[in-house]
Formats: structure tokens, C-alpha cells, sequence
């Protein structure tokens, strides 16, 4: 691989699991970047940096795909930020501690279309959202997070 260093790249704006991020970065000793449209509160510690990016559409997506490379793990709930940073070499995880890969990201890209299309064709019947996030979801993100830290360290 390269001689990069491993970091944690994280979609902030909605992200539900950033305290948890930390708590695994103090721990593995890996620096996370904290990427968001707002100036959002992070800890006062070296590991943890926070960009603000402009409000413009997807401006957060976009610096988050242009950063990630094969050393980043990539923390997003967007299926579409998601396949970007797959495409740039990148591991990428949702809030739930499901991984995105090269494998599942196609139909994950399907199923968000044809859910958009029926929200747009809907006329008061509720289509609902996502899932809500449960205690369970967290538990699963920090194993996936070890486990994603754990690959990257034995390949670099």
C-alpha cells in the first residue's frame, strides 16, 4: 500500500455516532477529520480537526470524496458520498456499522432512486424515511470501526 497515514474521515453534519469516533480515536491513536457546513463543537485534542466547508450544495461531499484515498475510512450515512469515496480507494462505513463496498454499493444506489421516485410521486400517503437509529446500530458502528481500523493497519 502507501506510506500514508490512516485517518477517519467523517460526514458530521448528521452523523450520530461522533462521540464514538473519538472514543476510537483516542484509543487506536488515529487522527479524524471532521468534515461539516457548520462550525460544529469537537474536543480539544490533536487527533480530532474539524473543516468547515461553504453551504453549497454537497460542499462537505465533495471535500470528503477528494480527501479520501486507500488510508481514509470514510464515516457517511450518503449512498452517493459513499460510492465516491469507494471509487477513491477509500473503507467506508454508515452510522449503522454497515460497510459500504464495491459489492453492495450498486443496489444501495438503486434502492435510493427508486425510493426518491416514489416520495416524489407520493400524495399524502407517508413513504417514510430511514430507519431510526438504535442502540444496537452503535454497537455494531464500533465493531465495524475496529474492524475497518484493523484491515487498514495490516495492509499499510
Amino acid at each position: 500500500m502507501t506510506d500514508q497515514a490512516i485517518r477517519i474521515l467523517v460526514d458530521a453534519d448528521a452523523c450520530p455516532v461522533k462521540e464514538e469516533i473519538y472514543k476510537v480515536a483516542y484509543r487506536t491513536d488515529t487522527p479524524v477529520i471532521v468534515v461539516a457546513n457548520q462550525r460544529i463543537r469537537i474536543p480539544d485534542h490533536n487527533l480530532i480537526s474539524r473543516i468547515v466547508v461553504g453551504d453549497a450544495m454537497d460542499a462537505a461531499d465533495d471535500w470528503i470524496a477528494e480527501s479520501a484515498d486507500a488510508a481514509s475510512i470514510v464515516i457517511t450515512a450518503d449512498i452517493l458520498l459513499a460510492d465516491r469515496a469507494l471509487k477513491a480507494g477509500a473503507i467506508v462505513l454508515g452510522p449503522n456499522g454497515k460497510p459500504f463496498t464495491a459489492d453492495s454499493i450498486g443496489s444501495a444506489i438503486a434502492t435510493r432512486a427508486i425510493m426518491a421516485d416514489l416520495r416524489a410521486g407520493a400524495t399524502g400517503d407517508n413513504i417514510g424515511g430511514p430507519v431510526p437509529f438504535r442502540k444496537d446500530d452503535r454497537s455494531r458502528f464500533l465493531s465495524a470501526l475496529d474492524e475497518a481500523l484493523v484491515k487498514l493497519r495490516r495492509e499499510m
